[in-house]
């Protein structure tokens, strides 16, 4: 069976869990969830490590009811997700319940200089993906997966109209220049880790970590706003409040280091609103600076250095 066969057969699997109420969906996710803690799941133990390194002051009992409220959201995220790609567009966007910033979207594409979103993995990023395509034409910029067969999945629920998905890989930064020089717009989820080489080194919640420099030299070289955009989950049902914001300046500093600081940090300010609601699941350090001697802490229990 080719991939694109088996993705179409997921389409149609996804299809069928669309259809269950959102209560149902909820409840389901809250179950998942309780397997995860049940079991030590992957998602647990670098959810559990990923609070270690980023609240290390955090009181244990605190960050113990913080890792199952992130459970929770996480897997009610990836359930909430499936929903919304087995319906339309317009009937997703109804659960937009509050709209903070949206005349500043429509005036800086309006402006004709391209504009540059950055969107972390917060609250819902999937629903923002279909509101900023409802403003019009978007390239967003996404990590194939490994499997043939995922990339046809999300080729598959993602393909809705004024949506272009673009490979993050080399032809990557042309095709985005064009698309920004035409006065288009660029979607990028920022807050994943780069491969070694492709990215600077900077705090995230006090930890360095390898950001992706591809955002800013576009924002540099193009001219480009950024603008900050998030659906962030409101309420305990279905229901989110968009927010679009300015970024700083500085997200777009010729100096490289300087720029990826400023993006971690408003990575981090968008995070901070409701730490359950970010993609803590994710191995966001495992790359470590050069000649630190610091290891992978995914790897040990510990946060360790070899010796000098």
């Amino acid at each position: 069976m080719s991939a694109r066969t088996q993705a179409r057969v997921l389409h149609a699997a996804t299809r069928l869990l669309g259809v269950l109420p959102w209560p149902a969906l909820y409840r389901l996710g809250d179950g998942i969830a309780a397997m995860w803690r049940w079991r030590d799941g992957r998602e647990s133990r670098v959810a559990r490590r990923n609070l270690e390194l980023a609240f290390p002051g955090m009181d244990a009992g605190e960050r113990q009811a913080l890792h199952r409220r992130i459970l929770r959201t996480t897997a009610r995220q990836a359930l909430e997700t499936l929903k919304l790609w087995t319906r339309p567009p317009a009937a997703n966007l109804t659960l937009l319940r509050e709209r903070h910033g949206e005349a500043l979207y429509d005036q800086a594409l309006a402006a004709g200089r391209g504009v540059i979103v950055a969107a972390p993995h917060f609250g819902n990023w999937e629903l923002l993906n279909q509101w900023l395509a409802s403003r019009g034409p978007i390239a967003i910029v996404y990590r194939p997966p490994e499997a043939a067969v995922g990339d046809e999945f999300l080729q598959l629920v993602r393909g809705v109209d004024n949506v272009r998905q673009v490979r993050a890989e080399g032809p990557a930064v042309r095709q985005l220049w064009k698309v920004l020089k035409d006065g288009g717009a660029v979607g990028i989820l920022p807050d994943q880790q780069p491969k070694a080489g492709d990215g600077e080194f900077a705090p995230f919640f006090g930890v360095q970590a390898l950001t992706m420099t591809l955002l800013s030299r576009l924002a540099e070289r193009t001219g480009a706003p950024v603008l900050l955009a998030w659906c962030e989950r409101i309420g305990d049902g279905p229901g989110f409040a968009l927010h679009v914001e300015p970024a700083p300046v500085a997200i777009a500093d010729p100096d490289p280091v300087a720029a990826v600081t400023c993006l971690n940090a408003e990575v981090e300010r968008v995070a901070r609103r409701d730490p359950s609601q970010y993609q803590w699941t994710y191995k966001r350090y495992t790359l470590r600076p050069p000649g630190s001697g610091e290891i992978n802490p995914y790897e040990t229990r510990e946060w360790a250095k070899r010796p000098a």
